[in-house]
């Protein structure tokens, strides 16, 4: 009786304890990590199959579980750094639980893998992109004339013209881009802002954190880039403007300008049929935000 009552706390223990699970989400890094021996699988479609029975089995007897995406670089790094022996399984744990605390991680919630992963990747991209623009806006430094904090003046002119995009908005869902390319590579961000049917705007606080430090990186370094934002409300047409980035300028891009930036295929050039039931146009007035000065000391 009393073995039977610790099988039973056993269980409830195990029941009540967040777990988070290395996941290799493509055949390279699967193939990467076949070069340890005791990493036994020998199939990727096989090892996801299994990983995803073990989610659905833990999700049944209910553990909570998130999914951290496992980079077999970053894990011998890691190994190298901590003098870890990067074939054994207690590594890969230690790895692991390192990822819970610093990595990108989504929670598993019953979601098909094919589902999860895609969100994941997307997740860990927008993570990067982050923190490599707010390392870009940091090193700014202070303006020689002024001694003010580029970086951060940036940053408070970018959520001001974010708020005053999305406030002369029409109604809707919004869906955003912008792009900043005089960086070393081109930095890409995409925020949606949906109405929440009370008058009021719902956004993800991490999405508009990215969103706000790329465009603030174009005003900061005065790099070439746009924003472009499309509307949708249901029974009208769609709605798409946008402006661009020159110098510390942030521009109203034409009709036109819009048209040709949405017909054009980006690689070849061709042009690309309109869509049906959208409307090309200008943006609204952002009053005087639209022509505020940056640093032109």
């Amino acid at each position: 009786m009393a073995h039977t009552d610790q099988q039973t706390v056993r269980h409830v223990l195990r029941r009540e304890m967040a777990g988070t699970i290395g996941l290799l989400t493509d055949e390279h890094d699967f193939r990467a990590m076949r070069r340890y021996r005791t990493f036994t699988f020998d199939d990727h479609t096989a090892y996801l199959r299994e990983m995803e029975d073990f989610l659905r089995s833990r999700a049944a007897q209910g553990g909570h579980t998130t999914i951290a995406l496992f980079d077999p670089q970053e894990y011998a790094d890691f190994c190298a750094d901590k003098d870890l022996d990067p074939d054994l399984p207690a590594s890969r744990t230690r790895f692991t639980a390192e990822l819970a605390a610093t990595g990108t991680t989504l929670p598993y919630e019953g979601q098909p893998l094919d589902e999860l992963v895609p969100a994941l990747v997307d997740e860990a991209v927008r993570q990067a992109t982050w923190e490599y623009a707010a390392t870009l806006l940091a090193r700014l430094g202070t303006c020689a004339t002024c001694g003010e904090d580029i970086g951060r003046a940036a940053f408070a002119r970018a959520s001001r013209l974010l708020v005053r995009i999305l406030d002369t908005a029409p109604p809707g869902n919004r869906h955003l881009v912008v792009s900043v390319s005089g960086t070393p590579e081109t930095l890409i961000s995409v925020l949606h802002a949906d109405d929440d049917g009370n008058g009021s705007t719902r956004l993800d606080e991490a999405e508009a954190l990215e969103f706000t430090t790329v465009l603030a990186l174009g005003l900061g370094t005065h790099s070439p880039g746009g924003l472009v934002m499309r509307t949708s409300n249901p029974g009208l047409r769609d709605r798409v403007y946008g402006w661009r980035l020159r110098g510390d300028a942030f521009q109203p891009l034409s009709a036109g300008e819009v048209f040709d930036a949405y017909c054009n295929d980006i690689e070849t050039g061709e042009l690309i049929s309109p869509e049906s039931d959208v409307d090309y146009c200008e943006p609204p007035d952002l009053g005087e935000e639209d022509t505020a000065p940056g640093h032109r000391h």
